[in-house]
This record gives structure tokens, sequence and C-alpha cells, in this order.
């Protein structure tokens, strides 16, 4: 199990990595801004919680923003975790197929943690909001898939 564990996390930061890099990337590329939802999910989950961020400002909302990055990275890093003990347990779909398993269940997690907190619609988006959120997420399980199979090699 230890060994599932470990694997998946690497592989899950791997991933995590180039979803941050596709990203980065793209708003390179065309201009974009970042996406301000990370930090709208931080809050709502504040909203939700008996804690709340401290600070007042721009402190605040650097701790906000802070806080919106390691979410993502703890998503990424567990989301590996579950399929490095999947793996470990037997279960290895074919590359393509584990790929696609891999970041649509990161993409599922983050999209439906943010439409139960109403922070986004999905059911509201463009095509292109649609294809800039499946490519890194695509990317990331590519990654991910393909560290977990070389680590189990």
């Amino acid at each position: 199990m230890r060994t599932g564990i470990l694997a998946g996390a690497a592989a899950g930061a791997a991933g995590t990595a180039a979803l941050n890099a596709v990203t980065y990337l793209d708003m390179a590329v065309r201009g974009r801004a970042s996406s301000s939802t990370p930090e709208q999910t931080v809050e709502a989950i504040e909203e939700h919680l008996p804690v709340s961020v401290p600070g007042e400002g721009e402190t605040r909302e650097h701790r906000v923003a802070g806080l919106a990055s390691l979410t993502g990275i703890v998503t990424g890093v567990g989301i590996g975790v579950a399929f490095g003990v999947l793996r470990r347990a037997g279960v290895r779909p074919p590359a393509p197929l584990g790929a696609a398993l891999i970041g649509a269940t990161a993409m599922a997690s983050t999209n439906l943690s943010m439409a139960a907190l109403d922070v986004t619609d999905p059911r509201t988006w463009s095509a292109g909001d649609w294809l800039t959120d499946a490519l890194p997420h695509l990317l990331y399980g590519a990654v991910t898939d393909a560290v977990l199979r070389s680590l189990y090699r």
C-alpha cells in the first residue's frame, strides 16, 4: 500500500506540474488572465467552515491566493495517490483509458466542488471554456498515468 501511495504522490506531483505549465503557457500565448475560481473556492469554503483566512486587504488576498494554489497541488497529488493505490491493487487500464480516467477524475473533482459551492456553473460554459479546462486536465491525466506506468515497470 505504501508503494502505491508514494508512487501515486510522485505521479500526481508530476501531473500537477504539467497541468500548471500548460495553463501558464496558455495564459502567456493567449494573453489571458488567470482564473479567479480557485480563490473564490477558498472563500466559499471559508463561508461553510468555522475558520477564516486571517488578515486584511492585500495580506488576506495573498493568503487566499496561496491557499488556492495549495488546494490545486493537494488535489493533484491526492488524485495521483488514489490512482497509485488502485494500480498497486491491480487496476491497470490501457494507457489512453488510464490517462482519460485520471484526467476526468481531476476535472470532475474540481468542477463538481466549485459547482457545489456555487462558484461556477459548468452547464453555462462555452465550448472554449470547456476546452480551456479539459486540455490541461487531460495532460495531467496523461503525465500522471505515464509516471505510474514507469514506476510500476
